[in-house]
């Protein structure tokens, strides 16, 4: 049978032209639409079914780890944000603000919240005075705004929905490793929910979070070859508990400032999973975070038992926790096989009257086009769940092939501009920890530092000035 791209012509090819690729895929999967503000995107029935797949997940392993939601309020009075210097001075550039108040001007400027560390202090100095109160270990799921003057939707807007968690700990041993801890838990979700692996680190000093200690960070690669900052988690030591008075008695009947940590991911996963799996007739989900894990589309559907059949199976693999449903619509079998292509539902189950007549079906998987033949028997339910984990491995597995492909040591400047121009993806490199030479190469190639290696020792020179090198840091363009 001709393969039918009735709603796919219309996408850009990802090798012409990735970026006019990757909005038409927002688009067509009707992931989102535009608003009449620029950067303020709507977040359509199918991309808010894909973040709030991620959201339940998360969630789970944030109460499993014994954080509790919150919510704080939208509005920051300009002088509470202005309490932490460096804090500020990363995030003014990026402010909206709040002038009047219905027809009246307000006496304090309101600050709509780009981030809500400064709320959390206030909060925590208040309701926080023993060791006994301690640790805090909050989480809030919000929006926030930051004006950006380049956007693209959930990679970079002017509004997007993330989670920050905020916690503060009473000795500095106890905070670091929640900041590990929360790291590897973004690990996990992007490598067993989204099929996605991650190269993770520490941020230089240049790189890391306005305010922050030491800022760690998952970085995925795209299929285009950039990378994709795709959350971050941040050890704050006690700057912010300072500036904000946030104190304890101790066991030792002492007061002390607590040690704070931050950390957070937002809807730019949804732009890590159509870079890193999507292909040129639209999205491809991995089974676990796809809203829909498989779509029946009945053939001949008016034929006597087509339907019934179709409803039977469809209830058989919810019954199994399988997210399945069924196209009734009056559109033709190929539009309805586009359609399923395109929102990157993993199997498309096809039922018609010469598969009753045989006492089978045919699944299509989406990743590769592959159809496989299935009875229609009591192991039909077991073989789709087989079917749906294998996808999710192979996704996986391909995943971190072309990002192992696309990671190259180099040891001087000239084979850094040729891999990064020729090749893409990450360059590793031996760096002095100079600011200067990060400085030089974003000037000269238009890569920063993704992350430092924590787990080498830096060996050689830095190519740059020719220093001894501190770090293995690897360096990528990136969105």
């Amino acid at each position: 049978m001709a393969k039918n791209n009735i709603k796919n012509d219309a996408i850009t090819s990802r090798d012409e032209d990735f970026a006019k690729w990757y909005t038409d895929v927002c688009r067509k999967a009707e992931l989102m639409d535009y608003s009449s503000v620029k950067g303020f995107i709507i977040y359509r029935p199918y991309g808010y079914a894909l973040w709030e797949m991620i959201q339940a997940y998360m969630d789970k392993r944030f109460k499993e780890t014994g954080h509790q939601n919150v919510y704080m309020p939208m509005l920051i009075p300009e002088s509470l944000l202005q309490k932490e210097a460096d804090h500020v001075e990363g995030f003014a550039p990026e402010c909206a603000v709040v002038t009047k108040g219905g027809l009246d001007n307000l006496e304090e400027n309101l600050v709509i919240r780009p981030t809500s560390e400064t709320l959390f202090c206030e909060h925590y100095a208040k309701i926080v005075n023993s060791y006994r109160d301690l640790p805090k270990l909050y989480n809030q799921w919000c929006s926030v705004v930051r004006w950006e003057k380049t956007t693209r939707p959930f990679l970079r807007g002017s509004e997007f929905l993330w989670q920050e968690g905020h916690t503060i700990h009473a000795s500095e041993e106890e905070a670091k490793e929640e900041t590990m801890r929360m790291l590897g838990i973004y690990e996990e979700t992007a490598r067993e929910l989204l099929a996605i692996p991650m190269v993770t680190g520490k941020k230089t000093e240049r790189e890391k979070f306005a305010g922050a200690q030491e800022t760690y960070t998952i970085e995925a690669l795209m299929h285009d070859g950039k990378a994709l900052q795709s959350g971050t988690s941040h050890y704050f030591g006690n700057g912010f508990a300072k500036a904000f008075d946030m104190k304890f008695l101790d066991k030792d009947n002492k007061l002390k400032h607590v040690y704070q940590t931050s950390w957070g991911v937002s809807t730019r996963l949804l732009g890590a999973i159509i870079m890193v799996h999507g292909d040129d007739n639209g999205l491809v989900l991995p089974p676990r975070v796809a809203p829909t894990q498989l779509r029946i589309i009945p053939i001949q559907q008016n034929k006597e038992g087509i339907l019934d059949k179709a409803n039977e199976i469809c209830d058989t693999l919810k019954q199994a926790g399988i997210r399945a449903d069924i196209d009734t619509s009056d559109k033709t079998p190929g539009w309805k096989f586009s359609e399923a292509e395109m929102r990157g539902i993993p199997l498309r189950l096809e039922v018609g009257p010469r598969d009753l007549q045989n006492g089978q079906c045919v699944v299509a998987k989406r990743v590769n086009g592959e159809k496989i033949t299935l009875p229609l028997d009591e192991n039909l339910t077991t073989s789709i769940l087989k079917i749906l984990d294998d996808i999710q491995q192979e996704m996986y597995e391909k995943a971190l092939a072309f990002r192992n492909d696309h990671i190259t040591d180099v040891t001087t400047f000239e084979d850094f501009k040729e891999v990064l121009n020729s090749k893409g993806g990450y360059v590793k490199m031996p760096w002095c920890g100079d600011e200067e030479c990060e400085v030089k190469i974003k000037d000269e190639t238009a890569a920063t530092s993704r992350c430092i290696d924590t787990t080498k020792e830096a060996d050689g020179v830095c190519p740059i000035c020719g220093k001894k090198a501190k770090h293995i840091v690897y360096f990528a363009r990136a969105y």
